[in-house]
Order: C-alpha cells, then sequence, then structure tokens
C-alpha cells in the first residue's frame, strides 16, 4: 500500500496560481502512475492529469490543457500540480492517487490509494 499526502491547496483570486505537493510512502516501488482528481460539490470526483512514473508520459483533462502541468521528482517520491490561469470553475477538493497499472489511467477505478485531499478555492 501507498501512503499519500497532499499540501499546497488555498484560496486564489481569478488568474493567479497554486502548486498541488503529494509526497508518497509506503509501497512506493508498487506504482506506475500518479494522478491527480477534484471533486467539486456535489459533483463526482473527476480526472484531472496523470503522470507516468517510469517515462514522464503525461495526459490532462480537456479543461486543464495549458494551464497546469504535472510533473514528478523521483527522488523524494513526490508529484506536483502547478496550476496557472485558475478559474472559479477550478474550485475543488483536489486529491492525490496512486495506480500500478502502466497506462497513465484516467478514471478513477485504476488507482488504489489516495490522498486526503487538499481544499484550493479560486475567487472571482
Amino acid at each position: 500500500q501507498v501512503q499519500l499526502v497532499e499540501s499546497g491547496g488555498g484560496l486564489v483570486q481569478a488568474g493567479g496560481s497554486l502548486r498541488l505537493s503529494c509526497a508518497a510512502t509506503g509501497r512506493t516501488f508498487s506504482r506506475s502512475a500518479m494522478g491527480w482528481f477534484r471533486q467539486a460539490p456535489g459533483t463526482e470526483r473527476e480526472f484531472v492529469s496523470v503522470i507516468s512514473w517510469s517515462d514522464d508520459s503525461t495526459y490532462y483533462t480537456d479543461s486543464v490543457k495549458g494551464r497546469f502541468t504535472i510533473s514528478r521528482d523521483k527522488a523524494k517520491n513526490t508529484v506536483y500540480l502547478q496550476m496557472n490561469s485558475l478559474k472559479p470553475e477550478d474550485t475543488a477538493v483536489y486529491y492525490c492517487a496512486a495506480s500500478r497499472l502502466g497506462n497513465i489511467p484516467r478514471v478513477r477505478s485504476a488507482y488504489d490509494s489516495w490522498g486526503q485531499g487538499t481544499q484550493v478555492t479560486v475567487s472571482s
């Protein structure tokens, strides 16, 4: 099992930036991809971005392309989500997740370890 702890959320004005971090501990060698999901009140948890732990392949949902960047630091077992040009519709709890599947999965069911979430609020 992999333990994940997110940090970096907060309140920011529209157009601003935040960087989320996700530190992984435990059986970190077992994961092949790390992803970010988000969940706004009254909605389903949705995929945001994913990065392959082996080759840096990435994928983004359309609504964040060009604004968000996912990256990883292998030495620190940490994944980051740099969020620029934030919009009020980006407001949500952001979750980090780990998957043992190697095809940069984009569905929630492919992930078996989850962090506790960090709140991101974007004011207009």
